[in-house]
Formats: C-alpha cells, structure tokens, sequence
C-alpha cells in the first residue's frame, strides 16, 4: 500500500532533490546526518552512507539503491537496525501543475518480514508521510 502526497512541484525538482544523496537526512525520518555519498548516486548500486538516532545513540548505516528509472522512479534498500532491511519504492507521477509522489515501503527481511504487509503499512506511513512532507518542500523550494 502506497503513501502519498501531491506536490506543486514539477518531477525534475523532485528528482533533483532524490538525486542529491546529501538531501537524504534532510527529508527522510530517522536519518541524523550524511557520512558520505557514493560519487554515482544514484546509479544502481550506488550507496548513502548515513547515522540514524539521537546522539549518544547514533548508529552508522546505509541506504543502497537497486534500481531507478530516472526523474520518475528510484528503488532503494535500507538497513533498519535491529529490524533487518526494507525494500522502498518512489514513484513520481506527473500531473497538469505538479506531481504525485508515491512511497510504498516493504521489509525485506526476519524479522519485520513476517509481519503483515497491511501492518507494516500502518507502522510505516505516519513516518513515510513525513518524509514525503519534508522532500515535497524541498523539491518546492527548488521550483521557485
């Protein structure tokens, strides 16, 4: 199931800011800072290495891309520790002013797998609604 949120800003502003792998702390929730981003990013393949948590307790950890469709769609795979990993989905579609961004998020392994995808849907979207909020402004600032 499918987080999403319409955006006045066009599909280029919004892959521009998924294409800048140093925005990544700035709209997603729960990342606290960029370590490095790999120089291809976001080629499949490529990595975001970030921290998530809350200094003292802040964790290394990194997001890998595994598959894009450039300006309109970028697969990722992302640690979640001591959850295992997610499989996320961001779709852009575009509209007559703006466009849709859709998020669809999945753990891809033990133990968060074996709950419910309709479960994880409703643990998940409070966060991912979040985080689709913080990049729709972003990619609006861009738009000018």
């Amino acid at each position: 199931m499918p987080t999403s949120r319409e955006t006045t800003a066009s599909c280029d502003n919004v892959w521009e800011v998924l294409a800048d792998g140093w925005t990544y702390a700035t709209w997603v929730v729960g990342a606290s800072r960029i370590r490095a981003v790999d120089e291809k990013w976001p080629a499949e393949g490529s990595k975001i290495h970030h921290s998530v948590g809350v200094w003292p307790a802040v964790l290394s950890d990194e997001t890998r891309a595994v598959g894009m469709h450039e300006g309109r769609e970028l697969q990722l795979e992302a640690r979640a520790l001591p959850f295992g990993k997610a499989h996320i989905t961001l779709r852009l579609h575009p509209q007559a002013s703006g466009c849709t961004i859709e998020m669809i998020e999945h753990a891809s392994s033990m133990p968060a797998s074996i709950v419910p995808d309709s479960v994880q849907h409703l643990l998940v979207h409070p966060r991912n609604s979040e985080a689709l909020r913080r990049l729709a402004l972003l990619a609006e600032k861009r738009n000018g």
